[in-house]
């Protein structure tokens, strides 16, 4: 199966996943997330996630409802 990646970039060491959610405006407010994640497919790294408060830092591979995202952190060396 062909997936197209879409990078995501954020600043800090970690992004939360109730905050990537936000970002990618799937959700308007981290209390939607946990109803969000109950309804919707959602793994990172591989591994089925449904903690809103998830850490993800730079180089995760998180996959919601089919659709792949890479985290990357600006500063983060190369």
């Amino acid at each position: 199966m062909n997936k197209k990646e879409q990078i995501i970039v954020f600043k800090g060491p970690y992004l939360t996943l109730g905050q990537l959610l936000k970002k990618l405006d799937l959700i308007e407010s981290g209390g939607e997330a946990k109803l969000f994640l109950a309804s919707h497919d959602v793994s990172i790294d591989g591994e089925t996630e449904i903690r809103r408060g998830r850490k993800l830092y730079d180089r995760s591979y998180v996959v919601i409802d089919q659709k792949v995202y890479q985290l990357k952190e600006e500063d983060a060396h190369q």
